[in-house]
């Protein structure tokens, strides 16, 4: 009997995760982190959730792994030993057995009677293909019909950014200032800089516009394909993430000024709530988007309708993919920060 491909990556993912687990270098472990998020991305894949790939790929293996690191510059490299205590390790094997055992009343994976292929899933997707008229169910579900907690997913993610600056205060470097290899004790080492590397600073330049783009791709064709804002927003900002670690953390808060990005990321919020206030002033509901191809003077038609929805979408989109963007630069700019003053 062939054993399904899924089966074999699903193993392996186990595997790295005890790996993983045991590791005392912090270093190797946080390598392999990233590579259990690429493994990831690729399960999702073949599991055809390629919306969900797409960003396990660009933050799991990404960003994630560039925090994780910048975290290891200014603390330790390996783990400290410390006794084993019976109790943490019979609460994970607690709750890793409790969860095992509500797998149990799961329905069998590819099962044509699941919960998911009810009734309201088959309305879900006539309703994408007749009223929203895109080929993309997710953005549809996501935008409309699940619309209340998609604004409170881009809420949360604004709150987490709060918190994070909140908790380390704010770290960016005054004009002026230089990486902590060009100064001090360290200078000597100054001839590790990725700036000074030819090949990094070609490659970063050649693939960098390319980044920028397949984000932008990724953000106006998610109503045809895979992606939307919270995809955009995580390759965007991995592009301004991968020009900070090349070109240094001053150079990317030049072209993206922290101040700028702080305000983007609340007006990516603000950007989808006020969608919904917009369609209640014009007399609908709170992300009702068929209220905004209305014309003045000219009775609602399908086409307006149409028209409508396709205009709420980009715009909630867009609110999804700036707060996206502009959070992950942010936490990138804090963790970087420490430690140079």
């Amino acid at each position: 009997m062939q054993i399904p491909i899924e089966a074999i990556l699903f193993a392996l993912l186990i595997a790295m995760a005890i790996v993983i687990g045991r590791m005392r270098d912090l270093f190797a472990a946080a390598m392999l982190t990233g590579m259990f998020s690429l493994m990831s991305a690729g399960l999702f894949t073949l599991m055809d959730a390629v919306d969900v790939a797409f960003t396990e790929a660009a933050v799991g293996a990404g960003v994630s792994t560039v925090l994780l690191l910048g975290t290891l510059s200014v603390t330790r490299q390996q783990e400290r030993m410390r006794p084993t205590r019976p109790l943490p390790l019979m609460v994970v094997l607690f709750t890793g057995a409790a969860l095992l055992w509500g797998t149990l009343d799961m329905p069998a994976y590819g099962d044509p009677n699941a919960f998911a292929h009810n009734d309201i899933t088959r309305a879900f997707i006539q309703g994408t293909a007749e009223t929203f008229e895109i080929p993309n169910a997710v953005t549809a579900v996501l935008g409309s019909y699940r619309g209340y907690d998609t604004l409170g997913e881009t809420t949360v993610i604004f709150a987490a950014i709060v918190g994070v600056m909140a908790a380390l205060g704010r770290s960016h470097t005054q004009p002026g200032h230089h990486d902590p290899v060009e100064a001090g004790p360290d200078a000597a080492r100054s001839h590790m800089r990725m700036r000074d590397k030819a090949i990094l600073r070609v490659i970063a330049k050649a693939f960098i516009p390319f980044i920028l783009l397949f984000g932008l791709y990724v953000q106006f064709h998610g109503d045809f394909g895979p992606g939307g804002g919270f995809q955009a927003g995580v390759i965007v900002a991995a592009g301004f993430v991968l020009y900070g670690l090349i070109f240094g953390l001053d150079n990317a808060e030049r072209v993206a000024p922290p101040r700028i990005v702080e305000i983007g990321a609340a007006l990516g919020v603000l950007l989808f709530a006020g969608t919904g206030i917009v369609n209640m002033l014009q007399g609908g509901m709170f992300l009702d988007y068929s209220t905004l191809g209305a014309h003045a003077g000219e009775p609602m038609t399908k086409e307006h309708i149409t028209h409508g929805l396709h205009r709420g979408l980009l715009l909630i989109e867009g609110g999804v993919g700036i707060t996206v963007a502009c959070s992950i630069l942010m936490i990138f700019y804090q963790f970087s920060g420490r430690g140079r003053h």
